[in-house]
């Protein structure tokens, strides 16, 4: 039964009059549609967080919300820089549907608006635990940064490091000079010394060598000497730092266990030992605090019914990820996987659309075969090989098709919504060479993409380095500082009233690299045509692996396969 629905027997926060987050559902949370179409149905299976086309009725609240942003002049600034909302559409008690708008992280400096709905818990709660706690390590910061600022301190440092410098040159002058004399000793022993001399000549080279050892005896006591002045005020600076990790990890727990989240079967877990329980790790910085889970816990406070959900990003990019103004976007995984999928139990959801059959026809058409390999034509929409999903894969296609072969390799992939050329070795000799060919980039690629806009440039290189989310599977960001070079060049085909179709020679074979190099703002800034991470869905993604050129691995000679994409 879910938690809705339970209330018709037990007490009903909305019709009590309580409170929650300074205002009651009979205030301004529960917004009621302004022109909903009377044609609109309502889904019959809650929302899909993390794969999802907004349902109309989403739509049209998000729309309401965005003119509500609008009309916020003093917000303006703010929101240029970026920020995600969310609408949850839900049906109270007595049928009528409303939505629920909200926000992720903190607006204007607060967590509490009058039109949307609040935390789970609110952190600047100025009696709360937290403000007060995060004053005390904030001190601790800055009694760190005040002793590395010390002057005795970096007085301490510059002496150690000057009699390090001192005593390697002391010590690299004692050898030279103990060199020298080894050489003329050498010259004096090649002229049949006498054994007074020859005496003496050992007598010098012991002294030498005594000399030697007792120099690097006094600067080694120098150099511990003066570190270990230096591990004085190091000793105080790791110990502050210590009770700030100590106190900061109390912190991040005590607040985790004040987001108690409830499900619609009427459950309630807190933050943290739901992330022990399912992912054995303490949850990430800013866990709970999106849009999501906000609508949802105030959804089942509340008594309303989730019918359908949607987020959309308001403003700028992000500088590494990409998120363009007005486009929905899916829950993360990293931050919201866990709590959505614990908050969604008890709700009739949508199937994971990349866990059910595409449809996909298991036809491949064969550009090219012969007794060593084929190129195909992997359709969009198509794994390149066998994933989580149970989605059929070109492997399994050409498997089933040729069950003779006994070694079948797809030599590289392309993302599952991009169609066009793909080789396929039938032996691990050819598939090694031709990895070979890849890695070292013999091998020669176009793609060909409808970008999103009309691009001003006629050519050009986009030179940006990517790596995972790891908060948020699959998509990549740009990051100077983890990502691998990733370097596209690109040529304009031609343009049409509101698309460029643009002609890609990746240089490099990252994840995604084309999707992120077209939409990033650092790129092109404009995404490739029904690209649904990085763009907005439009029946497929407008990406066509076109031509490829390589050197058989048999025959040696340059093979160049081209298909021409469908749009």
């Amino acid at each position: 039964m879910g938690l809705w629905n339970s209330s018709r027997t037990g007490s009903n926060p909305k019709r009590n009059g309580q409170k929650y987050g300074g205002t009651t559902l009979e205030g301004v949370k529960f917004h009621r549609f302004r022109n909903l179409s009377s044609g609109v149905k309502l889904p019959e299976r809650f929302t899909y967080p993390f794969c999802y086309t907004p349902h109309e009725v989403c739509v049209e609240a998000a729309e309401e919300v965005k003119v509500y942003l609008m009309g916020r002049r003093e917000w303006q600034e703010e929101l240029e820089k970026g920020k995600m909302f969310g609408v949850l559409v839900v049906e109270d008690e007595q049928g009528e549907v409303g939505f629920l708008a909200a926000f992720s992280g903190i607006l204007a400096g607060r967590n509490v608006h009058d039109y949307f709905v609040p935390p789970i818990y609110d952190l600047q709660e100025p009696d709360g635990f937290f403000l007060a706690e995060e004053e005390e390590i904030s001190a601790i910061t800055r009694r760190i940064r005040l002793a590395e600022d010390d002057g005795g301190f970096r007085r301490c440092c510059e002496e150690a490091e000057r009699i390090e410098q001192e005593a390697r040159q002391a010590l690299a002058k004692a050898k030279r000079s103990n060199e020298r004399a080894r050489e003329v000793r050498r010259q004096r022993r090649s002229g049949v010394p006498t054994e007074e001399e020859m005496a003496q000549m050992e007598r010098e080279s012991q002294h030498g060598k005594a000399e030697l050892k007792r120099l690097k005896r006094h600067w080694e006591g120098e150099i511990v000497r003066r570190w270990a002045e230096v591990e004085k005020f190091a000793t105080k600076i790791q110990a502050l730092k210590a009770e700030r990790k100590r106190r900061s990890a109390a912190l991040q727990r005590r607040l985790f266990e004040q987001f108690n989240l409830l499900n619609a079967r009427g459950e309630c877990k807190n933050l943290y030992e739901l992330f022990q329980e399912t992912a054995g790790r303490v949850p990430p910085a800013g866990t709970g605090e999106c849009a999501a889970p906000r609508l949802l816990q105030y959804a089942y406070l509340y008594h309303l019914r989730p019918v359908a959900m949607a987020e959309f990003w308001w403003g700028e990019s992000p500088r590494g990820e990409i998120r363009r103004h007005g486009n929905y976007y899916p829950a993360c995984q990293g931050k919201c996987g866990p709590v959505l999928r614990y908050m969604l139990r008890g709700l009739d959801v949508d199937v994971n659309p990349l866990e059910t059959e595409s449809g996909i026809t298991e036809e491949v058409e064969i550009l090219y075969e012969d007794e060593w390999l084929w190129a195909v034509n992997k359709p969009s929409g198509m794994l390149s090989v066998p994933g989580k999903s149970a989605q059929t894969s070109l492997l399994e296609v050409m498997r089933k098709r040729f069950p003779e072969v006994e070694d079948l390799f797809v030599v590289h992939r392309l993302d599952m919504a991009t169609s066009g050329v793909l080789l396929v070795a039938k032996t691990k000799e050819v598939y090694r060479d031709l990895q070979a060919q890849f890695k070292n980039h013999e091998i020669g690629k176009r793609y060909v993409a409808l970008l999103d806009g009309l691009l001003p440039s006629d050519e050009g290189v986009i030179d940006l380095p990517l790596c995972l989310d790891p908060d948020n599977r699959p998509y990549q960001i740009v990051n100077e500082k983890y990502g691998k070079q990733a370097v596209t060049r690109y040529r304009v085909v031609e343009r049409s009233d509101c698309h460029t179709r643009v002609a890609f020679y990746p240089l490099t074979g990252r994840t995604h690299q084309l999707r992120v190099h077209a939409a990033h703002s650092l790129g092109l800034n404009m995404p490739i045509v029904g690209d649904t991470l990085y763009g907005r869905p439009a029946g497929r993604l407008y990406l066509h692996a076109e031509q490829i050129e390589f050197r058989h691995p048999v025959k040696k000679e340059k093979i160049l396969i081209k298909k021409q994409a469908g749009f």
